[in-house]
């Protein structure tokens, strides 16, 4: 420890917003080993993944095993995985998106009722990246919310409980609905190679399925739904088998091998990628206890949801005070760039952040990686809201992401990053998405349509 022997997790970060702080203790990879047991759920994919793929490390997501690491340390690693993400095709395992169903005459109303965009204008076979927050504005989880039938909607959700969540709020509310997980296990199809890929396994019509379209199909004599969507900002689609501890592995095999027929393999998630595009991962960049007016997402509160819904009056007091010029937060994700050798790997802590003029530790990185495209290492992290409004104007709404801010802080990397042991190295502020995706988010696009506007209008 480092001057904090009687408090190791570093009071100078001010995390008052928070009732159960960050563990900000920098630890390090103890190198323990997983234990894998009944206690934790396998995967339909999991044989695959493990056993005939060679995934070699795992974590915990959902309650199911989550492959990590698919190209040993020695043989280029996660980076090389980088490489055959956005220069080919790759087969994601992420049966760990548990499908929590809300069906029956008032699944949209429901719907509608728990998540804050509104989904009324969802018609069958859309789909939409969503929130849901509970009565303070905490974000509980960010799903892709699938609408395969007009009375039925699948939340693929992050790693947050969430089937006990929309049980309990049915409980006093008394919809007439049916809410429940189902055997439905989704693999992702994410590169410049995956529209190759999918039209070898169901054909061409998978060219007419829109950004966030669905589409029912077959492969191999089992049913799936198709999405267009993914993880890693790269061209994607997700396949979501039915009947899942029957049919996984029929799905799998004839798509893992147009993959490696088209020059991809099967990958870990690419969070360095995610990273790239400004994707957050609930858990490590947000949670419960994170605003969404905190981390770029505002654009999820809309001004025109007559409806109700849980965490609006909270969220729309948040919105009125941030218009006002009064940030209700202490801190406030906004991306980095980072000093230092490549990080290649998962930070196994939150790394500190310090204030360059008094070296005190004022906040700490969530999402850290280098990036081979922009030859610098990049990440997400939360750094004190009142720093940002010394250099801005501008009210800190999710405008504040396409600003060059005149922001520099020290990150606290490990000695093996470091560019001296036990030195900070330098960070700047930087516009979030680093890297632009193949398919925006509704966000990136709103702001790419105002640009050509303005330069139509030029």
């Amino acid at each position: 420890m480092t001057g904090n022997e009687e408090h190791p997790n570093y009071p100078s970060v001010d995390q008052s917003d928070r009732t159960v702080p960050r563990n900000l203790r920098q630890t390090g990879d103890p190198n323990i080993e997983m234990l894998v047991s009944t206690r934790v759920r396998k995967s339909p994919f999991f044989h695959k993944s493990f056993n005939e793929e060679g995934a070699w490390r795992a974590t915990v997501y959902n309650r199911l095993y989550h492959p990590r690491g698919l190209i040993e340390p020695e043989d280029g690693g996660v980076m090389k995985e980088y490489d055959a993400l956005t220069n080919t095709v790759t087969l994601w395992d992420v049966a760990v998106e548990r499908q929590i169903r809300v069906k029956g005459p008032d699944a949209e109303a429901l719907t509608n009722y728990v998540v804050t965009r509104d989904v009324t204008s969802m018609d069958a076979m859309d789909g939409k990246y969503v929130i849901l927050c509970n009565e303070d504005g905490g974000v509980l989880n960010d799903p892709v919310l699938l609408r395969p039938e007009e009375d039925e909607f699948w939340f693929s959700i992050s790693d947050s409980t969430l089937m006990q969540w929309l049980q309990g709020v049915n409980v006093d509310n008394d919809f007439d609905v049916e809410i429940d997980e189902i055997d439905v296990a989704p693999m992702q199809i994410q590169g410049p190679r995956a529209l190759d890929v999918m039209v070898d396994v169901v054909g061409e019509k998978v060219k007419d399925v829109p950004y966030y379209g669905l589409m029912d199909a077959e492969i191999n004599g089992a049913d799936v739904l198709i999405s267009q969507t993914g993880f890693s900002g790269e061209e994607g689609f997700e396949i979501y088998v039915k009947d899942a501890m029957e049919n996984a592995e029929r799905v799998w095999d004839p798509v893992m091998a147009s993959v490696k027929d088209h020059g991809g393999r099967q990958i870990a998630p690419g969070h360095h990628r995610r990273i790239a595009a400004g994707i957050m991962s609930w858990g490590q960049d947000l949670d419960h206890e994170t605003s969404p007016f905190q981390v770029n997402l505002g654009y999820q509160v809309p001004d025109d949801k007559e409806a109700d819904y849980i965490g609006k009056e909270a969220l729309e007091e948040q919105k009125e005070q941030i218009e006002n010029g009064n940030y209700p937060f202490e801190h406030k994700l906004i991306g980095l760039k980072i000093a230092g050798e490549p990080i290649r790997d998962y930070a196994p802590d939150f790394w500190l952040i310090s204030d360059p003029d008094t070296g005190e530790e004022c906040g700490y990185l969530t999402s850290p990686w280098w990036n081979p495209d922009l030859e610098t290492n990049i990440g997400m992290g939360f750094v004190p809201a009142e720093k940002i409004q010394e250099v801005s104007d501008t009210p800190l709404n999710d405008e504040i992401y396409d600003e060059e801010l005149d922001l520099e802080f020290r990150v606290h990397l490990p000695d093996e990053y470091a560019e001296e042991p036990g030195e900070p190295v330098f960070a700047t502020a930087a516009k979030v998405p680093f890297k632009e995706s193949v398919n925006p988010s509704a966000r990136e696009q709103a702001k790419l349509n105002a640009r050509n506007e303005a330069e139509s209008d030029d």
